[in-house]
């Protein structure tokens, strides 16, 4: 009798809120859809990676873990590459529980110094027999005006000096191991970048995004030169933008814009809510650039959303390329 009473107020309550019931029903699919639609392309390849060793650089945290862990579940070795090393240990350790691959290792590098990046190099080249994936993921994102361990401008010094660095000295390890592939993140915030060639360390008016942008349109022209360097070797690469990922790369924002972004914070954490990916949504177009089947003949080439999609006039310079290349050779010490 008394579940008789509750299934009629039940269904008085449905009656007398019909519209209400459907609004909240409309707006959750409608929700479900944008959020689904930004979380934007997809990795569908299935290739297996057993006997292949990965390298992640910024791997503890972030899109860059989630690229470590999809790599480990495919079987692969894989190296978290990382500064923060009890935070890479606390990383490596869950993705290996969730994937069942043990063979997740933690070896340290501070992309903002170049003594740190040449021992992570050395250390691979000796004890790692083959490098089948680079991934070049970890990124610093519009911090104060700060300098890295050998001078250079933060952004640029981390984003793309220690990455160029990186990448030149496991280049012939790379080529051992061909095919193999290096993918760089970096942004679609490239738009808004410009070579300073006569001040790459913006030593005069330095702007966070004017720094940031920089360093990303470096990513981009360092991949277009060195997939003209390396062809003919079976190593290809590729540049990236993930996204606007809810990550916390932002995270030094606060010291460089302090009230201002305390101010409009609330507005941006709802909005990266709806329309921003999830860090494994983010991962995807690196995953794609490093796994997909047929992208050989797309060397040098910026994905956005796993499709292939032009850069910046800037980011097309050839010129820019070559010469941002030779000067990055002298600032790192390849070339005296």
């Amino acid at each position: 009798m008394a579940s008789d009473y509750l299934s009629g107020d039940l269904v008085d309550f449905v009656s007398s809120h019909q519209t209400l019931i459907l609004s909240g029903v409309a707006a959750g699919v409608s929700l479900y859809a944008v959020r689904k639609y930004f979380g934007g392309g997809v990795c569908y390849s299935k290739a297996r990676l057993d006997g292949k060793t990965a390298i992640v650089t910024g791997s503890n945290t972030g899109l860059g873990k989630e690229t470590a862990r999809d790599l480990a579940r495919r079987g692969a070795r894989v190296i978290l590459a990382c500064r923060d090393v009890t935070k890479a240990e606390a990383a490596a350790d869950d993705i290996r529980k969730t994937t069942g691959n043990g063979n997740v290792v933690v070896q340290k590098l501070d992309l903002a110094s170049l003594a740190s990046v040449r021992e992570f190099a050395a250390g691979i080249n000796k004890k790692e027999g083959r490098m089948d994936l680079l991934i070049n993921n970890a990124g610093i994102m519009m911090c104060p005006q700060w300098k890295t361990e050998d001078g250079f401008e933060m952004q640029f010094g981390t984003n793309h000096l220690g990455h160029f660095l990186l990448t030149n000295l496991l280049l012939d390890l790379l080529k051992k191991s061909a095919p193999s592939r290096v993918v760089t993140v970096s942004s679609t915030g490239h738009q808004f970048g410009k070579m300073h060639f006569d001040d790459l360390n913006l030593e005069n008016g330095y702007e966070p995004m004017k720094a940031y942008g920089q360093s990303k349109l470096a990513n981009i022209l360092f991949t277009r030169e060195l997939a003209k360097r390396l062809e003919g070797t079976g190593v290809t690469c590729y540049s990236v933008h993930p996204g606007g990922v809810r990550s916390d790369l932002s995270r030094y924002m606060p010291q460089t814009y302090g009230l201002w972004l305390t101010l409009i914070k609330p507005f941006i954490i709802p909005f990266m809510l709806v329309f921003g990916k999830s860090n494994e949504q983010g991962a995807q177009t690196s995953l794609h650039c490093a796994l997909q089947e047929g992208l050989e003949s797309k060397s040098g080439l910026y994905f956005s959303d796993c499709a292939e999609k032009d850069p910046s006039p800037a980011g097309q310079d050839d010129e820019a390329a070559k010469r941002l290349w030779e000067v990055s050779e002298e600032m790192v010490g390849l070339k005296q």
